[in-house]
């Protein structure tokens, strides 16, 4: 749009029509940016004149440049160029900013334990190199909005994951994520103290609640992702007609997820493991689908929900759980995996990736999540041997 604007007198604006003619100077404005043609009817206004003139095209080209800058700001929010930017940016940005860019991949710390384990580090890190373009969000229940922790933070796991670009770590408010969901009044009934599974029954509820509220894909702390997931709504087979609630995908405002928030409540019973759990998703799933075997690797499909096979995210079923933390004479490949679920749960002993091991654990860190394996294990042990040296 063009527009002509006549300065008939120093200090004496107006607007006019364009190609009318008078003493003084013509501007004519486009995009926020000023053209100056200059007339010299009365010499000895001319310096003053061009003063102006130059005052006001410097005004113009200020404002055009922040009206661009935000334009350009916006776009790179939603085209994902966000995480191009510097990570500090990102600090000034609330979950909700983060979690409406859309895609998110979210990890859950229910407990009160504010420094990640290696494990946890392992499956945050590598799904931030699977999927550099979506944020990637670790919740945690030990955080407040003034706990200052960021990536200069004394936990090394926090300000190693606080440095990625595309990581967002926030603390974990569950009577927020509750809210307008059939899971709130429930909140506000059970009592946590009288619960023995309340780390994962707590759990079990946010993760519905973020996946209906924003969509993108939800993962276990001890899942490390080793390639994308094409779908969009999913389920993970833990084996045959039975899901896992460990890993799982679906668009903002599912029905599948609002009835099994629903489920949640209706059947609720916290002294029974993973009954609002994995028990939970197959029992809504037997719903809506006939559930049959798995033959070798294909995927099935219900309603346009994907069930993936055990194969995706469990070649090693639970009970061989230690295998990953065992040297194999040849490493598996993985071909048909998009993640490896490492089934911490099971972990009583605690066993550990330990540098120079040459376990399967090891080498799908040093190839998954290298950082880690090098900042939190490898250089640890380093630490620890100088320590003890330094000692003697």
């Amino acid at each position: 749009m063009l527009q002509t604007v006549w300065v008939s007198s120093p200090g004496s604006w107006a607007l006019k029509k364009p190609g009318c003619h008078r003493d003084g100077k013509q501007i004519n404005w486009k995009c926020g940016l000023v053209r100056t043609i200059i007339q010299h009817p009365c010499p000895r206004h001319y310096p003053k004149g061009r003063r102006k003139a130059r005052m006001l095209r410097k005004i113009q080209i200020c404002l055009c440049f922040f009206f661009i800058s935000g334009i350009l700001y916006e776009i790179s929010l939603l085209s994902g160029c966000f995480f191009s930017y510097m990570p500090m940016s990102k600090h000034f940005l609330t979950p909700e900013q983060v979690l409406n860019l859309g895609k998110s991949i979210i990890f859950l710390e229910t407990t009160e334990r504010l420094e990640p384990t290696p494990l946890v580090s392992c499956s945050v890190e590598s799904a931030a190199r699977i999927y550099q373009d979506r944020p990637i969000i670790l919740f945690m229940k030990g955080l407040t909005n003034d706990t200052a922790l960021d990536f200069n933070s004394s936990y090394a796991a926090f300000s190693l994951l606080s440095s990625m670009k595309n990581v967002f770590i926030f603390p974990l408010q569950m009577e927020t994520i509750f809210h307008e969901t059939p899971l709130l009044q429930w909140y506000n009934q059970v009592d946590p103290e009288q619960e023995k599974n309340w780390v994962h029954v707590s759990s079990d509820a946010s993760r519905l609640a973020l996946i209906w509220k924003y969509g993108g894909i939800y993962m276990d702390t001890d899942v490390i992702s080793i390639r994308p997931i094409p779908e969009d709504s999913f389920l993970a087979a833990q084996k045959s007609r039975f899901s896992s609630n460990g890993i799982f995908g679906f668009p903002a405002h599912h029905k599948f997820i609002w009835d099994c928030m629903e489920n949640f409540v209706l059947k609720y019973n916290g002294n029974i493991w993973g009954n609002q759990g994995p028990f939970l998703m197959t029992r809504m799933l037997k719903t809506i689908c006939n559930l049959t075997d798995f033959k070798g690797t294909e995927d099935h499909s219900c309603q346009n929900i994907s069930f993936l096979n055990p194969q995706r995210f469990y070649p090693i079923p639970y009970p061989a759980w230690s295998r990953y933390y065992q040297v194999w004479n040849k490493s598996p490949s993985f071909n048909h995996s998009y993640a490896l679920h490492l089934w911490n749960f099971m972990n009583n002993n605690r066993k550990t990736v330990v540098a120079g091991s040459n376990t399967l654990a090891e080498k799908l860190y040093k190839a998954y999540c290298p950082t880690t394996y090098e900042d939190l294990i490898q250089n640890a042990e380093l630490r620890d041997l100088t320590l003890s040296e330094d000692a003697v």
